[in-house]
């Protein structure tokens, strides 16, 4: 089929639409687009305040820009176009929580590990793909003070609003590391002095238990599927979360929240 007779590409909600003959370039799975929208008053106002995020367009209803403004002192860094909240549910779809405001922006530059050398605390992450989950746990490694979170370039969710959304703010806050392979970067790491330890709802230790020192990686899996096979192996120690109710799991996030407090509280001892 020839460009010609070819539909241009539709835009998904929460991404710019692409310009008039556009054809996207081959693209891995977690790729994000060329831009995207983030939303939400929060969300905007952290990325805006972000030196290396690259901002484009920002769009919101004349009394989301009065309560925008109100957080820069000196202006805000970008002229906002006006619209209105159905053009808004329009642009980014009706599950959007928009807060009358939307940031056209190019996704961050991934970092690498070795751009952070001074990191005490980092959180890995091993294929865990929902976005909400890893916003969600973006904002909770932003609150108990984690240096870096790491991602794989696949298999781990690509930045969106919805990520953006889930993390309130803690994206543009949080150092991102890409790897092209986790367990070759725990290997590296771990010739470079860090602890890596390994959340295992099946491990021999309390985590409590574990003599952990900095610096230290904290890695996660995927629900259901856990650590895979080399990065427990790659682990100094896969330890455990016991819990005394009768419920014995717990969701990846709240599991995160909890093994990043005992960390954390180890490390400040």
């Amino acid at each position: 089929m020839t460009q010609e007779n070819s539909r241009p590409p539709r835009a998904r909600p929460g991404r710019a639409a692409p310009p008039q003959g556009f054809r996207p370039r081959p693209k891995r799975e977690r790729t994000a687009g060329e831009t995207l929208y983030l939303y939400g008053l929060h969300t905007v106002e952290l990325a805006l305040k972000n030196p290396r995020r690259k901002a484009i367009k920002l769009l919101a209803t004349r009394n989301a820009e009065a309560r925008l403004a109100e957080r820069f002192p000196e202006g805000l860094p970008l002229a906002a176009e006006n619209t209105s909240p159905p053009a808004l549910d329009k642009l980014l779809g009706s599950d959007a929580v928009h807060q009358g405001v939307a940031l056209e922006t190019r996704p961050l530059a991934p970092l690498g590990f070795r751009d952070l050398p001074d990191a005490r605390l980092v959180l890995a992450l091993d294929q865990i793909t929902d976005p909400h989950n890893v916003g969600a746990i973006l904002r909770t490694a932003t609150a108990l003070g984690v240096d870096a979170v790491m991602t794989t370039a696949r298999h781990s969710p690509a930045e969106s609003g919805v990520l953006a959304k889930s993390a309130s703010g803690a994206l543009d806050l949080m150092p991102m590391i890409e790897v092209r392979n986790l367990g070759d970067a725990l290997d590296e790491m771990k010739s470079g002095g860090y602890m890596v330890i390994g959340l295992d709802s099946e491990g021999p230790t309390p985590l409590e238990d574990v003599a952990i020192t900095a610096p230290v990686v904290l890695v996660l899996g995927a629900e259901g599927k856990g650590l895979r096979q080399r990065t427990a192996q790659l682990c100094d120690a896969l330890a455990r979360l016991d819990m005394p109710g009768p419920i014995k799991s717990l969701n990846v996030s709240n599991a995160c929240a909890l093994s990043l407090y005992v960390v954390r509280t180890a490390l400040n001892r």
